[in-house]
């Protein structure tokens, strides 16, 4: 491989393939890094910017950064029957949050609630049992091969997620 010094580049590249990150130029790399950033930076210290009573009720699903139409708002995903707590800390965790960043970082947040797993595990065991129909619960039977009979299973049980 030949060394081909650009003068558009910051760094000489070597021919052929460039990175997409090499490709850009500097003012968007900024942008990208302080939006994905802010996101992973919520996403491991989490526990600390919401405290432990919240951290057990609830996680961040999204970031949106603020932009003409908006602006920025966490996306919080919470178990259900949590709701009122975290709603109730809501302005909390704003100020615990552009504290912990240094600057207005988030400005809204948006609560959706899930089911917890530990409620519905007796749900999911006794629909594992019956997922496909008798027809071809009567076919996998009939496999000799324990491993593509188990593998069987496991591919109706995701179809029936589906």
């Amino acid at each position: 491989m030949q060394f081909k010094n650009n003068i558009k580049q910051r760094f000489g590249t070597i021919q052929g393939l460039r990175s997409l990150k090499d490709t850009l130029p500097k003012e968007i790399k900024k942008v990208i890094n302080s939006r994905g950033q802010i996101y992973s930076e919520i996403l491991n210290n989490w526990k600390m910017i919401a405290g432990k009573s919240i951290f057990n009720i609830c996680y961040p699903k999204s970031f949106k950064n603020s932009n003409k139409f908006g602006e920025s708002t966490l996306l919080i995903m919470v178990k259900r029957g949590h709701e009122v707590d975290l709603e109730y800390s809501k302005e909390e965790i704003i100020k615990r949050m552009n504290n912990f960043f240094g600057r207005i970082v988030v400005k809204k947040i948006k609560l959706r609630s899930f089911e917890d797993e530990q409620k519905n595990s007796n749900y999911t065991k006794a629909s594992n049992i019956t997922v496909t129909t008798k027809k071809y619960q009567n076919k996998i039977k009939d496999v000799k091969n324990e491993k593509i009979k188990k593998s069987l299973y496991e591919l109706t049980k995701v179809f029936k997620e589906k």
